[in-house]
């Protein structure tokens, strides 16, 4: 086998990238999958708090990190939770112009006779979708849900396999559907980790609805009722997110909050009370507020490593990722971060941007946080043939 070719199978590993100063050795670069992320919270030195819950999670909603967790794969009834992916495929459904919020939508019987928690909406009546909406995310009303659920689908039946398939699309492998507003059934069951990812996609994808979860009271029919969520009226921070309450599953609650510019997402099942759940979502919020910080390390501007290319009409070319990469630390030491890239060397021109090349990890205390992608940023063009024939030659004696 030629130097070259042994090459070719080859890596570069860097500790530090190039904006911390490259420290290089040679070793093979493997792509096998990456495991779960490790919490946050491993970290740091502050304990965990102790919550009065069956099952509960904190991440942050801009690195996509789970700061600290408590059960987070078991088997739990998500209630009335489930309306957030409801509300999710409504929101694309009037995203992509299959439905728009001053459209009414016929009230069907079995919308009218659904159980639980209700908008009041009258049988045969019209209603336009934005009411709706209120009436599904602010009051909670399970009639209100089916009633959109009809309206997207045809029916509730074909709108919870819409949900399902919206579950698969977004990794949520533990989460599973049988009805739209989250009514009691053996097989209608998620996690805090499912339920942590997708109320970060709803408040990532759909930003211009999250007024509807921190509105904090909708009359209809004469009726007024108060949004379920406590801390709307508790802390100005929190917007939203979604309350669940059944006799099997307690009580539940998905918060979220801004402070600073950072958003941070908790999940909370199966407390004892309605107090119980509001005490323990802020305790948590609180905690990961105080104790926790998001930096960002590199995006386009500002990239992982400058690598060197070979045969190429430039000597150099940026690895990184097009959007900004965040990361979740315990507080203060964002500094200590140290990225480690690894990518296929030598990197021989033509290359085009978007190819990925390897992968950089980012460690802590020697704890992988997390892993991402290296692509190459630009277009390298080769080289002509006397250049790319002196580097053919150079890297012979690398």
């Amino acid at each position: 086998m030629s130097l070259i070719s042994t090459l070719y199978r080859n890596a570069v590993r860097v500790a530090g990238c190039a904006f911390f100063g490259a420290v290089i050795a040679v070793a093979p670069l493997a792509y096998a999958q990456s495991s779960p992320e490790p919490m946050v919270a491993g970290l740091s030195t502050i304990p965990v708090p102790d919550l009065a819950a069956r099952a509960w999670l904190t991440l942050d909603a801009t690195s996509g990190q789970v700061i600290a967790a408590n059960n987070i794969n078991e088997k739990v009834e998500p209630a009335s939770l489930t309306k957030i992916m409801a509300a999710y495929v409504v929101f694309d459904a009037v995203a992509k112009g299959r439905l728009s919020l001053d459209q009414t939508v016929p009230i069907s019987e079995k919308a009218w006779k659904t159980e639980g928690s209700r908008m009041f909406v009258n049988v045969n009546s019209q209603v336009s979708v934005g009411e709706l909406l209120q009436g599904m995310i602010v009051q909670s009303g399970n009639d209100a849900t089916v009633a959109l659920a009809e309206a997207v689908a045809g029916s509730e039946e074909a709108f919870v396999a819409l949900m399902n398939q919206e579950a698969q699309r977004q990794g949520l492998s533990g989460t599973r559907f049988t009805n739209s507003p989250g009514l009691p059934h053996a097989d209608h069951i998620t996690t805090v980790y499912d339920l942590g990812v997708l109320a970060r996609n709803l408040v990532n994808d759909f930003p211009q609805y999250l007024h509807y979860y921190s509105q904090k009271e909708y009359t209809y029919n004469d009726i007024k009722q108060r949004n379920r969520n406590r801390l709307l009226w508790v802390d100005e921070t929190v917007d939203g997110l979604k309350t669940g309450h059944t006799s099997s599953a307690g009580y539940c609650l998905i918060t979220t909050a801004i402070r600073d510019g950072r958003r941070v997402i908790t999940v909370l099942v199966g407390a004892s009370s309605d107090a119980a759940r509001a005490e323990n979502s802020l305790k948590l919020l609180n905690w990961s507020f105080q104790n926790f910080d998001t930096v960002k390390l590199f995006d386009e501007q500002k990239p992982a490593v400058q690598a060197r290319v070979w045969q190429g009409q430039v000597e150099s070319v940026a690895l990184s990722q097009p959007k900004p990469v965040w990361v979740t630390v315990p507080r203060g030491r964002g500094a200590e971060l140290k990225p480690v890239a690894e990518y296929t060397q030598p990197l021989i021109a033509p290359l085009t941007a978007g190819t990925q090349v390897g992968t950089v990890s980012l460690e802590l205390d020697g704890v992988v946080l997390r892993k991402e992608p290296l692509l190459v940023m630009s277009d390298v063009p080769e080289a002509g043939f006397v250049a790319r024939m002196v580097d053919k030659i150079k890297l012979m004696f690398e």
